[in-house]
């Protein structure tokens, strides 16, 4: 449903007044996208991924550290799964033309995977 012209009118004040009061919030706010967004959480999260790995391989000197970096590793792959299931098509193509990036693999490999 389309605003009235007064809602209209208050939304365009609201604006202003926010783009005079923190331009550098408008500015930041103008540049994020969903996909900056999750490419970022994706990128994120496989770092936590990859720690969850280094720390299963310390199982020879602690139990307990193994057993908080396999909780990170599926917490993490969990959220990775996500993640990309965020992600439309479109943005799947372009994570893969990106190259030997994390999301560049990880687009090649959500796309092999992915149900036509």
């Amino acid at each position: 449903m389309p605003l009235s012209d007064h809602e209209q009118r208050i939304l365009e004040e609201i604006e202003r007044r926010l783009a005079e009061d923190d331009p550098a919030f408008v500015e930041q706010v103008g540049r994020t996208d969903l996909y900056t967004h999750l490419a970022r959480r994706i990128r994120l999260a496989s770092i936590a991924f990859c720690v969850g790995l280094v720390m299963i391989m310390l199982f020879v000197w602690s139990v307990v550290v193994a057993a908080i970096g396999f909780v990170v590793t599926v917490l993490s792959a969990v959220l990775l799964y996500r993640y990309v299931g965020q992600l439309g098509r479109d943005q799947l193509r372009l994570m893969q033309d990106e190259g030997f990036t994390v999301s560049g693999v990880l687009g090649r490999i959500v796309t092999r995977f992915r149900r036509p």
